[in-house]
């Protein structure tokens, strides 16, 4: 069924130059391939005989599983190349990494890197169309439109709705694409943890800075907690791990402030009884396996979309 949609990016870098139409257009595909697989309808047409790259040169599950599942329901054939089994270790720069790869006609390259801004550059060096699927501590726009999408399916809309992100703010590629998406839907972000992890800076973004965990729970209408970034950290932040749950862990007790109707989330991976009591992670207000199924409807309309305006094809949803 052609739908009256319209899509010109071949590439998916950030969320940040996506108007707030071209963010609901994401999200109609999106629910279009959600319905499709709610009715059984788990193989699409659309991406057949293209060859679709995950190009994964920094450790992912969730992400790199949802890329798989998504390019493989869109009929299309998959490879994943991950650091330790790439030339890259040999001395090939990333350059030619990709050139080669689109010499081998790979049709689409995903891509996960722990430098901030090698998406971009890799979409400057080949033709054809470029996924971020996180760079560094830069950008995860695939998880801030997955997240937003959940939040939409629960609310309805976004507008005036208060939304506070809870934990490591200043490493997180997952933070950073939230506040953007989450703002040009309307709605109202709160960032809170400890002042080393959620420096007032960040107050020039529009967003509220929180270092006390009540006022930043009391009217959420949504809780999005952030695992420690380890990886990405130069020095200690705070005391111990045990001290920052003692004073920002999500436990029983904290969640009874939130009001009734909140939902809590996660991107992944849960350290469980540190940014959040496992008893929470399993109840009902959490939507983290949510999350996880719409990562992959989310993903199929971005492969679908950027496939589109690389081909210049008009834009095909299941009926």
């Amino acid at each position: 069924m052609s739908q009256s949609l319209s899509w010109k990016r071949k590439d998916l870098i950030d969320v940040e130059p996506l108007s707030r139409a071209e963010i609901e257009t994401i999200f109609t595909a999106a629910t279009a391939f959600k319905r499709a697989m709610e009715a059984d309808n788990m193989k699409q047409p659309y991406l057949n005989g293209r060859t679709v790259v995950n190009l994964f040169l920094e450790p992912s599950t969730r992400t790199r599983l949802a890329f798989e599942v998504a390019a493989s329901r869109l009929s299309a054939d998959t490879i994943t190349v991950t650091g330790a089994a790439s030339s890259l270790t040999k001395g090939e720069t990333l350059r030619d990494t990709a050139r080669n790869m689109e010499a081998l006609k790979a049709d689409i390259i995903i891509m996960r890197h722990s430098a901030s801004g090698a998406p971009n550059y890799l979409s400057k060096v080949v033709d054809i169309p470029v996924i971020n699927a996180g760079d560094g501590a830069h950008a995860h726009p695939t998880q801030a439109l997955l997240d937003s999408f959940t939040l939409l399916e629960k609310f309805g809309s976004l507008d005036g709705k208060n939304i506070t992100i809870l934990g490591d703010i200043l490493f997180s590629r997952v933070a950073r694409s939230n506040i953007i998406c989450l703002q040009k839907l309307g709605a109202k972000v709160t960032i809170a943890g400890p002042s080393t992890l959620v420096p007032k800076a960040f107050e020039a973004t529009g967003v509220r800075v929180c270092h006390n965990l009540k006022p930043a729970l009391e009217d959420a209408d949504a809780v999005m907690l952030l695992r420690i970034q380890h990886e990405r950290q130069t020095a200690t932040h705070f005391p111990s791990i045990g001290e920052y749950t003692s004073s920002f862990g999500l436990n029983k007790d904290r969640a009874k402030w939130l009001k009734p109707g909140a939902i809590i989330m996660h991107p992944g991976p849960i350290n469980r009884g540190v940014e959040i009591d496992s008893e929470l992670a399993d109840s009902s207000q959490s939507v983290i396996l949510q999350q996880v199924t719409n990562g992959i409807v989310v993903r199929m309309a971005i492969l679908h979309l950027c496939s589109c305006a690389y081909h210049q094809q008009a834009i095909e949803l299941p009926k």
